[in-house]
């Protein structure tokens, strides 16, 4: 039997709960084959790796299968004990982590699911730290830097005791740095708080899916590999240099002597993000722009040293398209969902 029966034979057996369905319908939707298969190979206990272009719905396929546990859970009674968290979510960024919480509460919100979902990042503060390990969310939504605070704790093992679903976003952007080995610690450590414990790796495209297969499930036997769905498609880039009539200084410029193009550019498209390789050069380059910004366009800027209450209402902004431009380093460039993009400099 080849793959495309086998496939079409798993996601005919998959049914979804009716509040599903009927989110499903009310937004014009139908459930995509790959969220179907994802959710279909969960359910059989299997961990797996989805390769995906970008709004290809990798996020809801990922989450799919903790959603419809979390869902079918008998509601904890009053004077209960709370139970540990459900499902972890590992993103590279800390701005991921947030939008995340934005584009997944919207769903359960609909549905009507008794879900929380919260985030754990080095801007959460220490308060609400303190109280989630006193009574966990279902989902939480965090970094690799705080999964290995959280699991060095004393009561790490209470924590994660209820976890049967770990999601890790861009995985290809984990794997291959020193991140990826703190991770992999990691997941070794809480395989051995939860032997049975899934895997759910989201990733864009790659050369060698094989190793983030092996990597996802490494503390199982010699040669067992995670699972594969692999999303064709995507658009294609329409990639083009920059052409100013400036003269190029030797060093130094910082992208300055382009300013009269890069806005030109800005203002022929709807949203445009600027990427730079520090901190000080988003700094010089925002307020470059700002002083050529004539038409007073919306124009915001990005980075780690910025107050966490400043990030967020750029994150907020950006997400509700109320931005012409956005000026950031490295803290935005994963898998954020930013729909009305059109132009990357």
């Amino acid at each position: 039997m080849t793959e495309q029966p086998r496939l079409a034979e798993r996601n005919a057996a998959v049914v979804l709960p009716e509040p599903f369905v009927r989110w499903f319908g009310q937004k014009g939707w139908s459930p995509r084959a790959h969220q179907l298969e994802l959710l279909a190979r969960a359910q059989a206990g299997q961990s797996v790796l989805l390769i995906a272009p970008t709004g290809a719905g990798k996020t809801l396929a990922g989450f799919m299968p903790s959603l419809i546990e979390l869902a079918n859970r008998p509601r904890r009674k009053p004077g209960e004990a709370h139970r540990g968290i459900h499902t972890l979510y590992i993103s590279p960024l800390k701005a991921l982590a947030v939008d995340i919480e934005r584009n997944l509460g919207k769903p359960v919100e609909e549905i009507g699911l008794p879900v929380t979902i919260e985030t754990r990042t080095g801007d959460t503060p220490s308060h609400k730290r303190q109280r989630q390990k006193l009574a966990p969310p279902d989902i939480l939504l965090t970094t690799p830097e705080q999964l290995a605070l959280l699991i060095a704790s004393n009561d790490a093992r209470r924590f994660f005791e209820d976890l049967r679903y770990i999601v890790l976003d861009e995985l290809h952007s984990l794997v291959t740095s020193k991140r990826g080995h703190l991770l992999a610690l990691g997941l070794a450590r809480l395989r051995a708080f939860v032997p049975n414990l899934q895997t759910i790796g989201l990733s864009a495209t790659v050369a060698e899916p094989d190793e983030l297969r092996r990597w996802l499930v490494a503390q199982n036997p010699p040669g067992e590999m995670a699972g594969l769905i692999t999303v064709a498609g995507g658009a294609k880039p329409d990639i083009s240099i920059l052409d100013s009539q400036e003269r190029v200084p030797w060093s130094g410029h910082s992208a300055r002597y382009a300013i009269p193009e890069i806005y030109e550019a800005i203002k022929r498209h709807r949203t445009t993000i600027l990427f730079v390789n520090t901190r000080s050069q988003a700094e010089l380059l925002f307020q470059e722009l700002w002083r050529a910004n004539e038409d007073s366009l919306p124009i915001a800027l990005h980075h780690g040293s910025l107050d966490v209450g400043q990030r967020r209402r750029v994150e907020k902004a950006m997400g509700e398209n109320a931005l012409r431009a956005i000026v950031a380093t490295s803290t935005l460039d994963l898998g954020i969902d930013w729909g009305d993009v059109d132009l990357v400099v």
